[in-house]
């Protein structure tokens, strides 16, 4: 455990590195922020609830997702494995003493730590400056949340890590990439817009995906909406399920490349 403790260090130091982007991130959340709040302020003028929503929540809602971004950073993560592939350092790494899907989590946790204090409070911080934000009033809710949040991240994780594995099948994993960065933050509610606002047949079969567990579970936990037990345990499925089959592809990864000389 020491070795995966100290590779979350690292992936939170190298964020370290990058505080002008940093800065630039919080200002472009806090702008698209506001623009997202006055779409949700147009459309609350018109009706007292939408979805189990009031203004307050919506509002909490966008402020919350800006905030969530970075942290559980639902369309990156693309280049640094499938590189790695292209290149053949992967030949390396398979060779190290230590886990290959373990050592890119732990440092993945540790890049959202990161992402989470310096990107997802600062927002949140200025917002409730200018607006009326609805924060839980338990520590219970708080500790559930990040809970939550953290598994959102390891979800993420997961498929990010499957994205960058397809680069051991086709030429260039960019095209998948690009479809999964416009369709996952929609899919999962990271627009600033709850996926319970969709039609009630979409949302039912929208809602048990695991791209919403990375996205409308946790924030539904910070608005303390019912359903919180099976929202934790879905989570939690979709963690084990998504590690799991990214181990598989992994494994036949490791033959196709010993196979081809690698």
């Amino acid at each position: 455990m020491r070795v995966y403790w100290e590779l979350a260090r690292v992936g939170y130091l190298r964020q370290t590195a990058y505080w002008g982007a940093t800065c630039a991130g919080v200002f472009t959340n806090t702008v698209w922020g506001f623009m997202i709040s006055f779409v949700q302020l147009a459309l609350f003028a018109a009706h007292t609830r939408v979805a189990g929503y009031d203004a307050t929540d919506a509002l909490t809602y966008v402020w919350v997702s800006q905030g969530m971004l970075m942290t559980v950073y639902i369309w990156g993560g693309w280049v640094e494995i499938a590189q790695r592939i292209r290149t053949g350092d992967i030949a390396t790494d398979f060779h190290r003493p230590v886990d290959f899907q373990g050592y890119w989590l732990a440092q993945d946790i540790g890049r959202a730590l990161y992402h989470a204090i310096f990107r997802g409070i600062p927002p949140v911080l200025v917002a409730s400056l200018v607006f009326h934000l609805r924060f839980p009033t338990s520590p219970l809710t708080w500790l559930v949340f990040a809970v939550s949040l953290l598994l959102a991240v390891c979800i993420s994780f997961a498929l990010r890590f499957l994205v960058n594995l397809s680069a051991f099948w086709i030429l260039d994993h960019r095209g998948v990439a690009s479809i999964a960065s416009f369709a996952w933050p929609f899919l999962a509610g990271m627009y600033g817009i709850p996926l319970a606002y969709l039609p009630e047949p979409i949302y039912r079969v929208v809602s048990v995906l695991p791209f919403a567990s990375m996205g409308q579970a946790p924030l539904s936990v910070f608005l303390e909406k019912p359903g919180l037990v099976p929202t934790l345990a879905l989570q939690a499925v979709w963690v084990v399920a998504l590690l799991a089959l990214g181990r598989v592809v992994l494994a036949r990864a490791e033959r196709r490349l010993v196979v081809q000389g690698g």
